[in-house]
C-alpha cells in the first residue's frame, strides 16, 4: 500500500498523507472505501500511531477523507478537495514563478519548464 522513504527530508506523516492523497486522486482507493485503522497502518509501517493519526487528521481537514465515530476513516468524494488543492497549488506556483522572475528566469524559460512538466 504505502512505502516510506527515510531519505526524504519531509516528515513521515507528510509522506503518508501525500501517498494516501495520490491513491485517492488516482482512483486506487474508491469513494467510501475504508482506510486501514490507525493502529493497523502503524503496525504495518512500524511507526508511531500518532504519526498516522496526524496524516489522517490533515487529510480530513483537506476533505479527502471523513471519519465516522466507532467505524473508522473513509475516502470522501474528492471533487471539493481537488478544487481546493488545485487553488492552493496554483497560489504556490504564482509565488514560485514570481520568485523565479525576480531571480532573472525569463518568460520563455518558465514556459519551457511548464511544458517539460506537462510532457512527462
Amino acid at each position: 500500500m504505502l512505502t516510506l522513504n527515510y531519505r526524504d527530508s519531509r516528515p513521515i506523516y507528510e509522506q503518508i498523507k501525500d501517498g494516501l492523497r495520490r491513491m485517492i486522486v488516482t482512483g486506487a482507493m474508491a469513494q467510501d472505501e475504508k482506510l486501514p485503522s490507525v493502529r493497523a497502518m502503524a503496525t504495518q509501517l512500524s511507526i508511531n500511531p500518532n504519526t498516522i493519526q496526524r496524516a489522517y487528521n490533515e487529510l480530513e481537514q483537506e476533505g479527502y477523507i471523513y471519519s465516522v465515530a466507532g467505524k473508522g476513516s473513509f475516502v470522501s468524494g474528492t471533487a471539493d478537495a481537488d478544487a481546493a488543492r488545485r487553488e492552493n497549488l496554483k497560489e504556490d506556483l504564482r509565488k514560485l514563478l514570481g520568485e523565479l522572475r525576480y531571480l532573472g528566469v525569463t518568460h520563455e524559460d518558465a514556459v519551457k519548464l511548464i511544458k517539460e512538466v506537462y510532457e512527462q
